[in-house]
């Protein structure tokens, strides 16, 4: 276990009718507030009309930005930093998924900068300052609300790039699984397939002596696998959503990965191909995950020989540590497909024509993964085996 110094500044709000804590949270930051959000959902839902009503009871002067992206953009960044600097916006108010909160970390950083956003993202520039802002998520998934990094697309490029600073923390999230109830089938697989992969990112790294941490993801990983067929069999399930939802946060807030790096490949090679087909993050690590790790099982074959034992029940009994490892990884693969996550990108039509192309994506800052250094032969292995 490395050295580590622990520190995250967002308070979390939980549980039902939360809603309410926009009430004392928000004045603390300012009168003119951007709403940020996405499609429409939170309009049909409601949610919209009750987070208007306790911002204008505040009185607040609201401005929104609407239409963030799944895979949110640097066009619809551009245009949320604009109209800070234009109405002097002291605080954002992002409502909805990882998606939402990403694009709202970025315009908040943006709009204290004088260049163009796209360079923080990029890392040509460093984010030393931003607006402040809180969340109302709507979706268990990526772990955004309670972190300081971002993931922006720039479609025109096909570049999709992680980031983050220590000033894109939120001030406060507010975590109601009443409001994940209208989140779609699909969606809610998606956000269980990112949740467990952030944890599978962390459990693989080549430090010892990390017990404590590896039980964390190893109940983290056990508790969703428990919860989500149940979850899926009742969308309006208020214990199963706030299992599921406290789960999405807890995976990527810091807490399970203290003294370690974990690899994060997968993240990388994921984003090339979403980068270019524009595909739901959660269904392309559902596809390339288990090929990761296959492709890794010999670098330290023990490590995913726990994970098949202690997670997925491998008796390892006459078994090398290599075969359980591979029994870990396909039970894995079963229990994706089991809740309707897909298994190969021929589910989303496909092929091999773009496969150099995202392997340049990915490779673009040099060879990368904390487990194993991947070069574009490795990420070239991996898109094949994924086809």
């Amino acid at each position: 276990m490395i050295n580590f110094t622990y520190w995250n500044p967002t308070k979390l709000i939980f549980g039902k009718g939360q809603l309410e804590a926009l009430k004392d949270e928000v004045p603390k930051y300012g009168k003119k507030v951007l709403l940020v959000y996405g499609g429409g959902s939170i309009k049909r839902s409601g949610l919209y009309d009750d987070v208007m009503s306790l911002l204008k009871e505040l009185g607040a002067e609201v401005f929104e930005l609407s239409g963030v992206e799944p895979n949110p953009r640097i066009s619809t960044v551009r245009k949320g930093v604009e109209l800070c600097k234009k109405e002097g916006i002291e605080f954002l108010l992002a409502v909805g998924g990882g998606s939402v909160i990403d694009c709202t970390k970025a315009i908040a950083a943006g709009a204290k900068y004088d260049g163009d956003a796209w360079d923080i993202v990029t890392k040509k520039a460093f984010a030393k300052e931003a607006l402040p802002f809180g969340t109302v998520l709507t979706l268990a998934a990526t772990g955004s609300e309670m972190n300081a990094g971002s993931v922006i697309t720039n479609w025109e490029t096909k570049e999709k790039y992680g980031w983050g600073s220590p000033v894109t923390f939120p001030k406060f999230s507010i975590l109601d699984p009443e409001n994940t109830y209208t989140v779609p089938r699909d969606q809610t697989v998606y956000g269980i397939v990112d949740m467990m992969s952030h944890v599978i990112e962390h459990y693989f790294h080549l430090e010892e002596n990390t017990l404590l941490q590896d039980r964390m993801c190893e109940g983290q990983l056990l508790t969703v696998m428990e919860s989500a067929p149940r979850l899926l069999e009742n969308l309006e399930s208020y214990e199963e959503r706030a299992t599921i939802l406290y789960n999405g946060t807890m995976a990527l807030n810091g807490m399970f990965s203290m003294g370690f790096r974990g690899d994060w490949a997968t993240h990388n090679i994921e984003h090339a191909v979403s980068a270019v087909y524009d595909i739901p993050h959660g269904g392309g690590l559902a596809i390339l995950f288990p090929n990761w790790m296959k492709h890794n099982l010999n670098v330290k074959p023990e490590r995913f020989k726990k994970l098949a034992v202690r997670v997925f029940g491998v008796d390892p009994t006459g078994k090398s540590d290599e075969e359980a490892g591979l029994e870990g990884i396909e039970k894995l693969r079963e229990f994706w497909n089991s809740i309707g996550a897909p298994s190969r990108l021929a589910d989303y039509d496909i092929d091999d024509s773009q496969i150099e192309v995202m392997a340049d994506k990915a490779m673009v800052n040099g060879e990368f993964g904390n487990f194993k250094k991947l070069n574009r032969d490795d990420v070239l292995a991996i898109y094949r085996a994924s086809l």
